[in-house]
């Protein structure tokens, strides 16, 4: 057992804390935010992440985790800090390290002669260099600085942590890499040792390539839609090539969250500073931001004006199983409807709120008197409920599926009109094509 602090509470710090707690070690996750902490000390967790929350209340009660806003009373004694804060972009679409900077420069009032200070943040490469060149300046114990990147996904992030692909640990000294794999010994997740810059950039290639992968696949859809090809079937013989594989080939309205964006245009932005323009991810970008529009488009080409239109909008958040609706596509699509002059209610089974549109948790609710629905998350809320109920409630069935939720097949002899991503539309009842636009 080690004595461990984290330093940041949100989503990458709260998941670490809990799990190395439940790999026996003694952990004090420590954060500014009074209430979060407060909160988080009577077991409330704050995040929608399947498993997390019975997970630190069973720690708790253990006492093997501990939450603070002291930073001296987290560190105090600790071997191992894990630097779990936010590094937000830029207007210009660079990393934020000033939430980095600001807890190392807190930390060096604290820290213990041999302390191991773990990057977990995602962070530019070159940023343990920075890391250690700030706390050098402030203090003038001995300590160790490892890049140890997360590969946490919002939905299964317990799984990842305890069965994830790999551990990456970037280091210069090998003693202090030692340690960290230590830290880890329990897991048999595959181990991967390297420099620090190299573990940073690990990170962001991962991300920037799975991104890749996504606008690619929608390029792909939209081609197929053109043709009169079927972009499921075209993903699934794609993915049969051990070489492509099958996962993120799914085509839809983009991808959204804290991680793939953010990275993305971080990387671009690191090309940028040593003189390498990354055209490939500017452009990927740019699909993904085009494909948040797409079923607007769809709509617009349907009905020529939304004006007035009650629109049901079918999950907020980035994905299933979480509440994050950072750089969410539901969210700029409800945007977009309003400056068309459209009525958007939207239906999520766990955000609860969002500042700008009505929200319910009752898909039937939100359903009943829509002109239209558009599918933006594939809950299994959505992808299960029967069709039966967009006929029964909907003024028309008219239905705009981004994230391919149903096969076209589905709609046969039914008095739906549905329009998806990659695929040819349809239409519904031949008897109601006369009402197609109105």
């Amino acid at each position: 057992m080690r004595k461990i602090a984290v330093i940041g509470t949100g989503y990458v710090g709260l998941v670490t804390g809990t799990c190395l707690a439940s790999l026996g070690h003694k952990v004090t996750c420590v954060d500014i935010d009074e209430k979060r902490i407060s909160s988080l000390q009577d077991g409330h967790c704050p995040l929608h992440e399947p498993g997390l929350s019975p997970l630190m209340q069973s720690n708790l009660l253990e006492n093997r985790l501990q939450f603070t806003t002291v930073l001296e009373e987290a560190v105090q004694g600790a071997e191992a800090i894990f630097i779990a804060v936010g590094t937000p972009e830029n207007k210009d679409g660079s990393a934020d390290l000033s939430y980095v900077k600001n807890a190392i420069e807190n930390l060096s009032l604290y820290i213990n002669d041999g302390t191991l200070i773990i990057i977990k943040s995602t962070v530019p490469p070159g940023t343990n260099q920075k890391v250690r060149s700030w706390m050098q300046s402030r203090s003038e114990r001995t300590f160790h600085v490892v890049s140890n990147p997360e590969f946490l996904r919002e939905g299964s992030a317990l799984n990842d942590f305890f069965y994830g692909d790999r551990i990456v640990i970037g280091s210069t000294d090998s003693k202090a890499g030692q340690f960290l794999e230590e830290i880890y010994s329990k897991l048999k997740t595959p181990r991967l040792l390297t420099d620090p810059l190299s573990a940073e950039m690990i990170k962001y290639a991962s991300n920037a390539f799975l991104a890749t992968k996504i606008s690619f696949i929608n390029e792909i859809s939209s081609i197929c839609e053109k043709l009169g090809g079927d972009i499921e079937q075209v993903a699934q013989g794609m993915g049969m090539d051990s070489r492509i594989g099958e996962q993120f080939l799914r085509a839809g309205i983009g991808f959204g969250g804290s991680c793939f964006p953010k990275d993305t245009k971080a990387l671009v932005q690191v090309a940028k500073e040593t003189a390498h323009p990354f055209n490939l991810l500017s452009t990927v970008m740019d699909v993904n931001e085009r494909q948040k529009n797409l079923l607007i488009e769809k709509a617009l080409k349907r009905y020529g004006s939304l004006k007035g239109k009650n629109v049901a909008v079918l999950g907020l958040a980035f994905k299933p199983n979480t509440d994050d609706i950072r750089e969410s596509p539901a969210v700029s699509l409800i945007q977009r409807l309003q400056q068309l002059e459209a009525n958007p209610t939207a239906y999520d089974p766990v955000v609860k709120s969002i500042p700008f549109c009505p929200v319910s948790d009752s898909i039937h609710e939100v359903l009943t008197g829509a002109d239209f629905a558009m599918i933006c998350t594939e809950w299994s809320s959505i992808c299960d409920l029967s069709l039966d109920v967009y006929e029964t409630t909907m003024k028309r069935a008219v239905l705009f599926d981004g994230r391919n939720c149903y096969a076209p097949e589905d709609f046969k002899g039914r008095n739906i009109e549905y329009h998806s991503v990659g695929r040819q539309a349809y239409e519904g009842l031949r008897e109601n094509k006369k009402t197609h636009k109105h």
